[in-house]
């Protein structure tokens, strides 16, 4: 394909590139040699689960695939039972080799859905870290400076707020730049939030004799409340393994102007036919192409039909799951229960934002006692029928 092209695909949705010139240089070669770029981005597996924000970056990967391009899925098993400090104000809870690799499993099978898992180079970095030595990772260290390291954002603002900043914290961005060293990286992929980690890979680089990777950063995409970064950690997520039906009803909630991330993030749409669409049609037309993907285009059918028949007329679902009380239960520990909220947290969270309600009538207290039969509604999608 013409460099150009190649260019134009790689950039949609890129925030920077360090640098274009080096990009296209390194593609030049890659022509001529007919050997293709080692593309590398890394996932630390401290979450089971995977949701949109995830597939961001698997997109961009995808489209490297498409290109003829070799990627390299790294599993931060090593790295991820220290955490990354990135745009934190305080260190992550640390997980035990156990559960990261019980997680690091489950993205196995999950970026299946996003990438061509035949093609894929799937690596952990424990291969190298496990092994060396306590000398070997002594000298490592000497080739970067505690002074460098100080002008990382995070660690600054930790410093003027008087917070703790652990070694382990302090050591993680040299780690993650080693992996792209023993992967003799051509591109390296992240959010924007992890600019400081992705550039020490290049100086790592430099010491140790390679050419230096190109660096693409990726906008982090905000979660259903169209402010904090999708994170479930922050209940605004939508996974990639959830139902059809919750995943319909959540990309119908976001707003119109986070609709159009969504499209240049999530799909290959053409922004400018999408901008000619009226918003709902639009979020619509979003819902089935995201729920095609991750499930089918008969559940995305089916969930389109079900929100119109829902909403524009106004009924229930038909398929409701039923919760059984003794009569004596809060509408608290009702909505945990039966899962149709995914924590206590997110159960508060709905009422306080008014968007619960039992037969029609909004509950405002969290103590509130369903002791009838009836239809508990959480959000704009999520119905349960209450049974005595």
């Amino acid at each position: 394909m013409d460099i150009n092209r190649q260019i134009e695909i790689i950039k949609r949705g890129v925030v920077e590139i360090f640098s274009e010139a080096e990009l296209r240089k390194k593609l030049e070669e890659s022509i001529k040699s007919g050997r293709p770029l080692k593309i590398k981005a890394g996932f630390d597996p401290t979450a089971p689960d995977l949701h949109l924000g995830h597939t961001v970056l698997l997109r961009k990967l995808r489209q490297f695939q498409d290109l003829g391009h070799e990627v390299y899925f790294l599993i931060g098993d090593f790295t991820g039972q220290i955490g990354d400090p990135s745009g934190r104000s305080e260190i992550r809870k640390q997980l035990t080799k156990e559960e990261v690799a019980r997680n690091a499993e489950t993205y196995k099978k999950q970026v299946a859905k996003v990438l061509d898992i035949k093609k894929l180079k799937i690596v952990f970095n424990s291969k190298w870290f496990d092994t060396m030595q306590g000398l070997e990772f002594g000298k490592l260290l000497t080739h970067y400076t505690a002074n460098r390291l100080l002008e990382r954002e995070d660690f600054t603002q930790r410093r003027k707020n008087n917070k703790p900043i652990f070694m382990s914290e302090f050591i993680y961005p040299i780690l993650q730049g080693y992996d792209s060293v023993m992967l003799n990286a051509d591109v390296e992929i992240g959010g924007t939030d992890q600019i400081f980690n992705l550039l020490v890979g290049r100086d790592l680089q430099i010491d140790f004799k390679q050419p230096q990777q190109v660096v693409l950063t990726m906008p982090l995409l905000e979660g259903t409340d169209g402010v904090q970064k999708m994170s479930k950690s922050y209940g605004n997520y939508i996974g990639i393994n959830e139902p059809a039906k919750e995943m319909f009803g959540k990309i119908m909630s976001i707003s119109d102007d986070l609709m159009l991330k969504y499209y240049e993030l999530l799909t290959d749409e053409d922004l400018n036919l999408v901008k000619q669409m009226h918003p709902k049609e639009a979020k619509v037309k979003l819902a089935k192409i995201i729920i095609t993907q991750y499930h089918s285009a008969q559940a995305a059918e089916k969930e389109a039909d079900e929100f119109a028949r829902v909403f524009s007329q106004k009924e229930v679902p038909q398929d409701m799951p039923v919760f059984k009380t003794d009569g004596k239960k809060t509408v608290l520990v009702i909505l945990t229960e039966s899962k149709l909220a995914a924590s206590g947290n997110e159960a508060r969270r709905l009422i306080k934002q008014g968007a619960v309600s039992f037969n029609d009538i909004k509950v405002e207290k969290d103590d509130f006692v369903l002791n009838g039969p009836g239809i508990l509604k959480a959000g704009s999608r999520r119905f349960l029928k209450v049974e005595k």
